[in-house]
């Protein structure tokens, strides 16, 4: 096991219940977030270390940014759009309605602007999907059987898509056609049965490596092209949950962290659950993509 020595800095004491989700603003040099129990999507200025949030009514999973003081949003049962000068909040449609115990869980934007997000089962059952969700208002389920549909996110070269499930200690690849937003060929890309921590969130850089958020293992992994493990960030929380590249040459990786579900022995172990962390890299991510 190959250790990072890049450097670690924890940037917001926000002791999020489940920090997820987290977006890069290239634009205005921002870095959207959200706490998924406590109802709030926050954005972070990494330049002031100022924080602000609005409270969203319900959980809330991913979102991307959907034009000028916008963003898109899934949340339990629903997608809509936040207005982020007045907090207005607009239903767009329903989703999974029928399945209480699930929940909208991650998701992002393709470089067509198409907004990809995946469920999951709060009762661990394999009735989690994937859905995409068009500019033009058209839906379409895109996997479907899963648990927990998590990190997700395509190669430099846009012909090769991304997702992960959870309780299946896998991260799965596709092969992808950018022009139609159509997956097809799944195979395992990453296989950490027999680990006693999953893999959550993920962020792909412009090498065509994936960096796993991995929740219970106390760190972030990079996986080769060829999904082998090239290095591991070690974390000072028990559980990483997501990363994305941010920052002026997208070389700094923020990173996500929880504190639900922990005991309060693994809590005064992992004091700085649920904060916001920062690694600097050597190696710029790719950029996050907004709806539309």
């Amino acid at each position: 096991m190959n250790t990072s020595n890049y450097p670690l800095e924890m940037v917001l004491d926000a002791r999020a219940r489940l920090g997820e989700c987290p977006l890069w603003d290239a634009e205005n040099q921002q870095l959207y977030w959200v706490d998924i129990y406590g109802h709030r999507v926050h954005q972070f200025n990494p330049a002031t270390g100022d924080d602000r949030f609005w409270d969203v009514e319900e959980v809330v999973g991913p979102i991307a940014i959907a034009g000028e003081h916008r963003l898109i949003m899934a949340q339990r049962s629903r997608t809509a759009f936040l207005d982020t000068q007045t907090g207005a909040i607009d239903v767009i449609n329903s989703v999974e309605a029928d399945k209480p115990d699930n929940r909208f869980n991650d998701g992002k934007c393709d470089s067509r602007g198409r907004f990809w997000f995946g469920s999951m089962s709060e009762a661990d059952e394999p009735e989690a999907s994937l859905y995409r969700y068009d500019p033009d208002g058209s839906l379409h389920v895109m996997e479907t059987g899963l648990t927990i549909s998590n990190g997700l996110g395509w190669s430099p070269d846009d012909k090769t898509f991304y997702l992960t499930d959870s309780p299946s200690q896998k991260i799965y690849a596709y092969d992808y056609d950018a022009e139609t937003g159509e997956i097809s060929n799944c195979r395992d890309h990453v296989d950490l049965r027999g680990e006693e921590f999953f893999p959550d969130g993920l962020a792909i850089d412009t090498a065509g490596c994936i960096w796993s958020a991995m929740w219970d293992g106390w760190c972030v992994i990079r996986f080769d092209p060829n999904g082998q493990e090239m290095l591991r960030v070690e974390m000072p929380v028990q559980r990483p949950t997501c990363c994305i590249f941010g920052g002026e040459q997208m070389t700094d990786l923020y990173i996500t962290t929880a504190s639900v579900g922990l005991s309060q022995k693994e809590i005064q172990q992992s004091f700085q659950a649920g904060n916001l962390f920062r690694v600097r890299t050597d190696v710029p991510g790719l950029p996050s993509h907004s709806f539309g």
